[in-house]
């Protein structure tokens, strides 16, 4: 698609990939401490991606030697079935028609799927101005791959930075883009003295413990079960049954997965993707996923039955068991992303502010972009807990 490099900044330039089978054969190693931006998990967007998204891969080199890897998404809006169909309202109604008439082929730079900053990962520390130059440059040269096919990009946007990360890069090419704070990243930091989930349950105070007393009490007669790759084929229909539930029923989607994207991510990555089953008299009710990253845990998609939910409290459970996982296997901190902020607090999780960068192509929209966001941001109320004594 894209012939040689196509951006050099002294001795920096990118290249930019359209297939997991054209990467530098040195990638996975660049990526080792992402395994987001790792061959295994970006072949599993490749075969079962949502059905509007497209993924491109960025490789960065100094000179000719492969120093950074990075991931940008496209997605069609137009091939969306549902925005979301919890929130009723409006105000919900006229930010569905914004985004399908103003924002339906959006870019991101960044991964759409998570919570977090996996955008990029280098070997080397690289200077903000070169990271801010490759991003936006990237951007404009995979805005520019479509306009050629007949596609204008809407919005594009930069996801999920730390606050520092933000500060630097508003220092550079980010100085005029309008800069976002949507909800804030859910994470868990486990203590090392924690050996076991009953370490974890001494420490909290007497009314949290006594919500876990009575979560467990509902959960009773419920099996939970860390399905292999066949069980999760045996399983696949009823799994994204229950996974597609709970999406339809967010406040907003932009994508919904494929019906294969577990299996094909059980098949890819093994025992660094875990999926557990939770079984009611032999039927599955839920079930919900973890990915291994380093000394992170990240939290992945799940699903459940609405009324064994309410029934078994099964949300709450599933928050406990992946806490529990975390501690035993010695994981540092666990990423619970940005929803379901007040539950995810009361187990002990603490919101981590996270910034995004946004533009239209339109420079008459672009001019209100701001004001336009502030609007379609969805009001966010909501009181943390401290669980802890």
């Amino acid at each position: 698609m894209w012939g040689d490099f196509i951006f050099t900044l002294d001795k920096i330039s990118f290249k930019i990939y359209n297939s997991v089978a054209a990467l530098p054969a040195l990638w996975d190693i660049v990526a080792q401490s992402n395994v987001f931006l790792q061959t295994p998990y970006l072949s599993v967007l490749e075969r079962s991606a949502p059905v509007n998204m497209e993924c491109f891969y960025i490789g960065i080199f100094e000179k000719s030697e492969l120093i950074g890897v990075s991931l940008a998404q496209y997605l069609d809006l137009n091939k969306l079935e549902s925005f979301g169909e919890r929130d009723k309202s409006f105000k919900i109604a006229i930010r569905n028609f914004i985004f399908k008439n103003f924002a339906s082929h959006t870019l991101f730079l960044g991964n759409n799927m998570i919570t977090g900053q996996n955008g990029y990962v280098f070997t080397k520390e690289i200077e903000f101005e070169y990271i801010s130059d490759i991003l936006i440059q990237s951007a404009e040269e995979i805005t520019s791959y479509f306009k050629k096919k007949g596609i204008s990009i809407h919005l594009v946007s930069f996801k999920d930075f730390y606050e520092h990360c933000a500060i630097e890069l508003k220092k550079f090419r980010f100085s005029n883009t309008y800069e976002f704070n949507t909800q804030p990243n859910m994470i868990f930091y486990l203590d090392e003295n924690w050996k076991s989930l009953e370490g974890y349950v001494a420490v909290l105070s007497k009314k949290y413990r006594d919500q876990f007393k009575r979560a467990r009490k509902k959960f009773d007669g419920i099996q939970v079960k860390n399905l292999y790759y066949e069980e999760v084929l045996q399983n696949e229909e009823k799994i994204y049954e229950l996974y597609h539930y709970v999406a339809k029923n967010a406040p907003f989607n932009t994508f919904f997965l494929s019906k294969n994207h577990f299996s094909t991510l059980k098949g890819q990555c093994g025992n660094r993707f875990q999926i557990f089953g939770y079984f009611l008299n032999e039927e599955l009710v839920g079930f919900h996923t973890l990915l291994l990253n380093g000394e992170t845990l990240e939290t992945y998609f799940l699903g459940y039955n609405e009324h064994i939910q309410k029934e078994n409290m099964l949300y709450l459970n599933m928050l406990y068991n992946m806490t529990e996982y975390g501690i035993e296997n010695g994981f540092k901190r666990i990423i619970f992303g940005r929803t379901a902020l007040e539950i995810k607090s009361s187990i002990g999780a603490t919101p981590v502010q996270m910034s995004g960068f946004i533009y239209h192509n339109n420079k008459l929209i672009n001019r209100f972009i701001g004001e336009v966001f502030k609007k379609l941001e969805p009001e966010l109320n909501w009181q943390q807990r401290h669980p802890f004594k």
